[in-house]
């Protein structure tokens, strides 16, 4: 497999898995969770550190994950146990656990040989050079497969809890009294969300990861504010802006990632524009 098809395909997985999930971020206003949860897991992975002494793939993302978990059901009770606000206790979650992983890796810097910036942000362009091997056999760049079983994942997810999710995102007082599990749905969203972050931003960037959570969810929402279009078209519009954007990049010779989220960017101004002047006309 060439880089080109190894970044291009770990772009399309990453972008797919992110615009679905997406689509249920934007209809519940929480669309800022992923970057909350990309800044929030440093203080898992600095303990993970300390612990296996070792930044192997594994421990870095368990503590990861535990961490991202553990943020969604803060960001969770804050929320809907003690009725604060949802941003706010977003925002509180992500700047105290971030700010607690700086101290840690501060305070550790003998021991923990990490740097926060380098945590955070992967590059995308990395991708081929990061294999594995089976049996001494070759099996390709890791990202592109964390990223293709995340999006299985997310596509069974979605599929097989997709009236739950309908439910509990448009109407949540309905969905109680239809005896669905309001308070474990949003769990589990969260918790999907925090994984498919942790896996993505590692390999695409923490900001690309934040874009593509936001911005092809909200121009779906553009266009169609029923459920099962607007994935379908937040899929798209990932899939759209992740091809674009990486396309413009290798002609210009500039940041994979950022030509992405730039497209995306355009993308969601685009079809800003189109619905703004039928609208008037």
């Amino acid at each position: 497999m060439t880089p080109t098809l190894a970044i291009a395909l770990t772009a399309i997985f990453t972008a797919i898995s992110c615009a679905v999930l997406g689509a249920f971020l934007v209809l519940r206003k929480m669309t800022m969770v992923g970057d909350a949860i990309s800044h929030a897991v440093l203080p898992g992975i600095a303990i993970a550190y300390l612990l296996s002494q070792s930044r192997a793939s594994l421990p870095m993302f368990l503590g990861a994950a535990l961490v991202g978990v553990f943020a969604t059901v803060v960001i969770e009770i804050l929320s809907k146990k003690w009725k604060v606000q949802s941003d706010a206790s977003i925002g509180m979650t992500f700047t105290t656990l971030f700010a607690l992983g700086v101290v840690l890796i501060t305070f550790w810097s003998d021991k923990v040989d990490l740097d926060q910036e380098c945590v955070l942000y992967g590059e995308i362009a990395f991708v081929p050079f990061n294999t594995w091997s089976l049996a001494g056999q070759s099996m390709g760049p890791i990202a592109l497969w964390s990223s293709g079983i995340l999006l299985l994942i997310v596509l069974i997810y979605t599929f097989t809890g997709y009236k739950g999710l309908l439910m509990s995102s448009f109407n949540e007082d309905y969905a109680a009294v239809l005896g669905i599990g309001v308070g474990a749905w949003n769990l589990s969203l969260m918790s999907m969300v925090s994984v498919a972050t942790v896996i993505s931003f590692e390999s695409v960037g923490a900001i690309l990861v934040v874009a593509l959570l936001v911005a092809p969810a909200a121009t779906a929402y553009l266009i169609s504010q029923k459920l099962k279009p607007m994935i379908l078209l937040a899929a798209l519009f990932g899939l759209s802006g992740s091809l674009l954007g990486y396309l413009i990049s290798a002609r210009f010779d500039t940041s994979i990632a950022g030509g992405i989220a730039t497209m995306l960017g355009v993308q969601f101004a685009l079809i800003l524009a189109i619905t703004q002047f039928t609208r008037t006309s």
